[in-house]
């Protein structure tokens, strides 16, 4: 016979590296849940005239799908967010930096599904990979600066940075 301590400490144990993320999105969903039944009362809101149904990518065409925390495609057009930097998913350096990318790219999936939005252009159009650069905003505000705001990006300087 089992000892049931040592069985229920187990499952928990395996569960303690994803805790503080799945609380973290779980703030998030609600928070996005809460913006979303909330009138527009804001002149700037009203001027977001982008919207569409994200998914993350994956096989097939990407449409409107989220890459990871700073890349998305809008329309068929794969779009850099401009003004922050996220930990890279796809390899990740560390378990570290894996585990934040895939939180801002699930976070990014909350913000672009959670009401129309502005796409504005920087002084470049595109980046050498061919991305277009554009600051994702609602309202006026930065929605990369949200992610700044909860510690799953920061502002981008330029260059490389390691997140490990």
């Amino acid at each position: 016979m089992r000892n049931s301590t040592k069985r229920s400490s187990t499952g928990f144990s395996d569960l303690k590296p994803i805790l503080p993320l799945a609380l973290v999105l779980g703030a998030a969903t609600f928070w996005g849940v809460w913006t979303l039944s909330a009138p527009a009362t804001n002149a700037a809101t009203r001027n977001d005239t982008e919207s569409a149904s994200f998914t993350l990518c994956g096989e097939g065409p990407r449409i409107n799908c989220i890459v990871d925390g700073d890349t998305l495609y809008y329309e068929g057009v794969k779009i850099r967010i401009a003004d922050i930097d996220t930990p890279e998913t796809n390899p990740p350096r560390c378990a570290e930096e894996g585990r934040l990318g895939k939180a801002a790219t699930y976070r990014l999936l909350q913000l672009a599904n959670a009401g129309p939005f502005s796409l504005q252009p920087i002084d470049r159009d595109e980046d050498r990979y061919g991305r277009k650069l554009r600051v994702l905003t609602r309202g006026g505000q930065s929605l990369g600066g949200t992610l700044v705001d909860e510690g799953l990006a920061r502002w981008y300087q330029g260059g490389r940075r390691p997140w490990c």
